[in-house]
């Protein structure tokens, strides 16, 4: 499991735009997030970079 931080999460549609560009490489992945935290676990087979590179082309930064 990744966790990533992840900035600019305000709600339930950030959470659900962050989802859907992970999905978009891995559509099996599973994402949770907290918005109280910024911090969101992946389960999917994409590599850390992977997955914060597509997040961030959504939009929402991902703390190194």
């Amino acid at each position: 499991m990744l966790s990533l931080k992840v900035s600019g999460m305000t709600c339930g549609g950030c959470i659900n735009a962050v989802t859907r560009a992970v999905q978009v490489a891995d559509p099996q992945a599973k994402v949770q997030a907290d918005l109280a935290s910024q911090i969101v676990n992946l389960e999917t087979i994409l590599s850390a970079a992977e997955a914060s590179q597509l997040i961030t082309d959504a939009g929402f930064p991902v703390a190194s």
